[in-house]
């Protein structure tokens, strides 16, 4: 019996250690097996992304069969894309005295000066090169430095290749060289000269974070110089009328004119050139809509004549943050502002829209503003009359915000571990006190709220975190977001 009792006690304590043994591997492959455990902020950046996809679809949806047809002026260039801080290095520009605007360039000075100005605070800029010498060795080094690519440039050309993209059918004036209108779209039909070797401007990129010398860039955004002697011109816009009324556009949209920016002209061809387009846009008739992109502007005569013969015939315009006080600016005390805010607040943006929807409608104008789009880093944002023939503006504000993530990072699949949020959590309508907070809700990020005789809508962009290009974003974002409300 002792015996027998012994034995079993040794049985027992096998089991035991036995039973351990196969705890400890269960443990260990329930630890093995067992998901990670997920990241709140991914699961946010996934259910935001989703709403924004499904917010996008539903106008998509509702369409009816119908292909929109835009006409769109004027010009276009060849981009060379760059990496902004190895090619001033590359040239031997390196940071000098103190960050200065310059209206123009003419040496390496003002461009170094005239860089370090805009690339502190990471405001995008675009300058006209006087030095055509300088210019052309600007051009050799770009094309000479690793990395570099060639693109489709010009506000008109790169939004027609957007909307053609879209499934609109384009007429885009402007005067390309055969090899140009080969990497066009197809959809798009060119109304303008061909030219033997198209205009080239170089566009000096640079990621947030940056260093050139001192300087670090608040944000990523691009520097672009041009030589331009073609667009500044409008030199399609003959051919371009002369197909717009065959064409009959359902939306007419006007941009490029930051070309005539400090271009030395003739006394009165810039003004001339103005009437002109004044007169054509005029011609366009109350059926078709017509918009004007803004674009970086220094030269206040220019910005006074834009606001006298180009503004006053579009009913709707867009624009980014920079752009936005710029032209509220001038509208209020005569002047131009050169560098704003980077990344305002919804409050301040929505105040400065307000204004501006407020101050153009209450002068004579041939047709009264009734969309008004603004563009920036964190979100984007949009006014329309209630009652006008624009459409669809939730879906709209959603596909803007899409755009702007898949033009930046190059994808048109947005990949939530490449983005960020940077909207706050709740953002209050207005500056003035007491003015109601909208929260951020992950399934319905665009908000829209009705106020006066307009509705607004607002939606955060997912923010690309690994920049692929910023050149042309403005141009693709503010296309994306028309071609839902025509």
């Amino acid at each position: 019996m002792a015996a027998d009792g012994g034995g079993g006690g040794g049985g027992g304590s096998s089991l035991v250690r036995c039973g351990t043994v196969v705890s400890v591997v269960g443990l260990l492959l329930a630890l093995w097996w067992r998901s990670p455990v997920p990241d709140p902020l991914d699961e946010r950046l996934d259910a935001v992304l989703s709403s924004l996809l499904r917010a996008e679809r539903k106008a998509g949806a509702e369409r009816d069969v119908h292909r929109r047809r835009v006409a769109i002026g004027f010009g276009g260039c060849v981009d060379i894309i760059v990496d902004g801080v190895s090619l001033l290095n590359k040239v031997g520009i390196r940071p000098s005295g103190s960050p200065l605007h310059h209206d123009y360039i003419e040496s390496i000075e003002q461009m170094s000066q005239s860089f370090a100005y805009f690339f502190s605070p990471g405001a995008a800029s675009e300058r006209f090169v006087a030095n055509d010498t300088l210019f052309r060795e600007l051009v050799e080094a770009s094309r000479e430095l690793p990395g570099n690519r060639w693109a489709v440039g010009g506000n008109a050309a790169v939004m027609a290749n957007r909307l053609a993209q879209e499934g609109c059918d384009v007429l885009l004036g402007g005067s390309f060289s055969p090899d140009f209108k080969d990497v066009l779209s197809p959809g798009i039909t060119v109304a303008g000269n061909t030219v033997e070797e198209p205009d080239i401007h170089l566009i000096l990129e640079y990621p947030s974070g940056a260093q050139w010398g001192e300087y670090t860039a608040r944000r990523a955004n691009r520097y672009i110089v041009h030589s331009d002697d073609h667009n500044p011109f409008l030199d399609s816009m003959e051919d371009f009328e002369e197909q717009l009324q065959d064409f009959r556009p359902d939306l007419l949209v006007v941009g490029g004119l930051q070309m005539m920016d400090n271009y030395p002209f003739k006394e009165g061809e810039r003004e001339a050139r103005l009437h002109s387009l004044g007169r054509l846009m005029e011609a366009a008739g109350q059926e078709t809509s017509v918009h004007f992109e803004m674009a970086s502007f220094v030269d206040r005569g220019l910005l006074a004549e834009l606001l006298g013969k180009v503004v006053p015939q579009a009913d709707s315009l867009g624009m980014n943050e920079q752009e936005l006080p710029n032209l509220l600016s001038l509208l209020k005390e005569g002047n131009v502002t050169l560098l704003s805010d980077p990344n305002p607040r919804v409050a301040t943006v929505l105040d400065q829209m307000r204004e501006l929807y407020r101050l153009l409608n209450a002068g004579p104008r041939d047709r009264r503003l009734t969309r008004l789009h603004v563009h920036t880093l964190a979100f984007q944002a949009i006014i329309v009359t209630r009652g006008s023939s624009w459409k669809n503006t939730m879906s709209a504000t959603a596909k803007a915000s899409l755009t702007a993530n898949r033009h930046v990072c190059g994808s048109p699949d947005i990949n939530p571990s490449k983005a960020k949020l940077i909207m706050d959590d709740s953002f209050s309508i207005s500056q003035q006190e007491g003015s109601q907070r909208i929260p951020f809700l992950e399934t319905k990020p665009v908000s829209c709220w009705e106020e006066a005789d307009y509705e607004i809508c607002v939606a955060p962009v997912l923010v690309c975190t690994e920049v692929y290009q910023t050149a042309g974003g403005g141009d693709n974002i503010s296309a994306a977001g028309l071609v839902l409300q025509i």
